[in-house]
């Protein structure tokens, strides 16, 4: 299982301190929706600049304007952008085309999906899957019994080598939990930016992660 660092609410320059500070022990580097918003492509190609060995994914939530938005982040330097599950079918239809002709990859955002939309995104074979418990319902409703009862939609088990990633609220309590949906991705935020010991906390989930069969290799 890799492990994916969710860079939310910082600088810019924060941003890469932190993720300085935590390298050796993060395979992925998601620039953040909220440091998109503030901050722009700019986020993107300065984490790009900083950690070239690093994938770096572009959270930037796609819904509408789909060239544009993904042409945008992978300019910028990014290998990974990410669209709402429940935007325009065209509009996933125009992610997915990008990426394809760029040489990139899609991740298809799952948050409030119904079971019906979810069955048409599974066409999307070579894109990844991300089951994500929202940051309002982490903040403002507790999140245990969410991450407890996750699980991968049949729908999504019918796709041969399902690539899925794990978002909301995830630690080291979570992480084999999670790691039983045999996920390539762990998608980790503040329990490591927010850790006392950055360093440390990344540390432990990265050893966990370790013993953990995920996905294949990009």
């Amino acid at each position: 299982m890799k492990i994916q660092l969710a860079l939310d609410r910082f600088t810019v320059p924060q941003a890469i301190e932190i993720a300085d500070e935590v390298r050796m022990y993060i395979d992925w580097i998601e620039v953040g929706t909220s440091l998109i918003k503030e901050f722009g492509m700019e986020s993107v190609r300065e984490l790009r600049k900083a950690f070239p060995e690093k994938i770096i994914v572009a959270d930037i939530k796609t819904f509408d304007n789909a060239k544009y938005e993904f042409e945008m982040c992978f300019n910028a330097g990014a290998d990974i952008a990410t669209v709402m599950g429940a935007a325009p079918m065209v509009s996933i239809d125009t992610c997915i085309n990008v990426a394809r002709n760029m040489g990139k990859q899609v991740m298809i955002d799952l948050l409030n999906i119904s079971s019906e939309q979810l069955q048409d995104l599974c066409k999307y074979e070579d894109a990844i899957f991300c089951l994500h418990i929202s940051k309002d319902m982490q903040e403002l409703t507790g999140i245990k019994q969410e991450l407890k009862s996750l699980k991968v939609p049949n729908a999504l088990r019918k796709i041969e080598n399902v690539r899925l990633a794990l978002a909301g609220g995830i630690n080291l309590e979570f992480l084999n939990e999670l790691g039983k949906n045999n996920a390539e991705v762990a998608i980790i935020g503040s329990s490591i930016t927010k850790a006392e010991d950055k360093v440390l906390s990344a540390r432990s989930i990265s050893e966990a992660a370790s013993k953990i069969k995920g996905g294949e290799q990009i």
